[in-house]
C-alpha cells in the first residue's frame, strides 16, 4: 500500500498513499413461478451481488477510512476496465497536512502521480512524475514516494467478493446508502477461506480475485471483518473492511457511485511531467 521510488523527489510531494479498492463476486438465483419466491439466504445474496461484478466495465467510487501506515485517508476515483485499463484518483491523507494531497492517473500503460505546487518546488517546476508500468513493477516502486502504484491497476470491484468465502454471513437489516435502499450483510473471513472458495470459480474470475487478495497478504492481514450493502438490483452499493495488518489497523469503506458509465482519463500536459525513466537515465549517465 505504501510505495516509493528512490528518486530526489521528497516524500511529502507525493506522499498520500492510495488504496484503490472495489467490488467483485459469484451467484445464486431464485426460482420463479406463480408463488412468491422465498427470500435468499444471506450467503446466496452476497454471492449474487458478487456475480454482478463480472459484468462491470467501468465504475466510480468514494473511499474513506484508515490505512496501517498513512492514517486517515479519503479519495474519489473512477476506473475503466474495458476496452483498456484507465484510472484517475484524487487522494488526501488527512494526517499529513498540506503535503497529504495527491492525484493519480493511469492511462496508456503509464502511471502519473501529481503533487501540485508542493511537487513542483522539488522537481524544477514539474508537478507530475511519470512511471512506465511496462518496465517498473511493484517491487521497483516499493517504498514511500509513489502512492498507489502497486494497486492502481487492480480493479477495486473485486474486494467485496471476499465475503463469499465467509462461513458466518448474516443479514443485519435494511439501510439507505446515498439515498438508495440497501440490505446490510456482515461476516468474517480469513484470506485462506477466501482462497479456498475460489476453486469453484472460472479461471478468469479466480485470477482477478486472487490479484486483489495479494495486496492484503502484503499488508500482513490474515482475517477481515466485512460489512456489505446490496441494493435492489443486487449490486454492491458499499462495503467496509476491517482487519489487523503488520503495521496497524486497516479500516476502509468503499461506496460505489456509478457502474458502466463512460470514463475518460487523459495524461497530464507533457510540459508538467517529469519522466522517471528519463530522469534515471540522466542520473546513470
Amino acid at each position: 500500500m505504501k510505495l516509493s521510488v528512490r528518486t530526489p523527489v521528497r516524500r511529502g510531494a507525493t506522499g498520500a498513499v492510495v488504496a484503490a479498492l472495489v467490488f467483485g463476486g459469484g451467484a445464486v438465483g431464485c426460482s420463479k413461478g406463480d408463488e412468491e419466491s422465498p427470500e435468499m439466504t444471506p450467503a446466496a445474496a452476497v454471492a449474487k451481488a458478487a456475480k454482478k461484478t463480472e459484468d462491470i466495465t467501468s465504475l466510480s467510487y468514494r473511499m474513506t477510512g484508515r490505512t496501517p501506515e498513512e492514517g486517515r485517508v479519503k479519495a474519489e476515483a473512477q476506473m475503466r476496465m474495458e476496452p483498456d485499463l484507465a484510472m484517475s484518483m484524487k487522494m488526501t491523507a488527512l494526517d499529513q497536512g498540506k503535503d497529504g494531497n495527491a492525484e493519480i492517473r493511469l492511462v496508456d500503460k503509464a502511471m502519473y502521480i501529481g503533487g501540485g505546487a508542493a511537487a513542483a518546488k522539488e522537481m524544477d517546476g514539474k508537478s507530475w512524475i511519470k512511471f512506465d508500468m511496462s518496465t517498473l513493477g511493484d517491487d521497483a516502486l516499493g517504498g514511500g514516494g509513489a502512492p498507489g502504484a502497486g494497486t492502481a491497476d487492480k480493479n477495486p470491484a473485486q474486494e467485496s467478493t471476499f465475503l463469499t468465502g465467509s462461513k458466518d454471513v448474516k443479514k443485519v437489516g435494511t439501510e439507505k446508502v446515498e439515498g438508495v435502499e440497501t440490505t446490510h450483510y456482515k461476516g468474517t473471513v480469513t484470506l485462506d477461506q477466501f482462497r479456498k472458495s475460489l476453486k469453484s470459480e472460472s479461471k478468469a474470475t479466480r485470477e482477478k480475485r486472487e490479484k486483489s487478495l495479494e495486496q492484503y497478504e502484503k499488508l500482513g492481514v490474515d482475517a477481515l471483518t466485512m460489512d456489505m450493502w446490496v441494493d435492489g438490483e443486487d449490486h454492491t452499493k458499499q462495503f467496509r473492511m476491517q482487519g489487523d495488518a503488520d503495521k496497524g489497523k486497516l479500516d476502509m469503506t468503499i461506496t460505489f457511485l456509478d457502474y458502466n458509465k463512460p470514463v475518460t482519463v487523459e495524461a497530464p500536459p507533457a510540459k508538467d511531467v517529469m519522466d522517471l525513466a528519463e530522469m534515471m537515465g540522466d542520473l546513470e549517465g
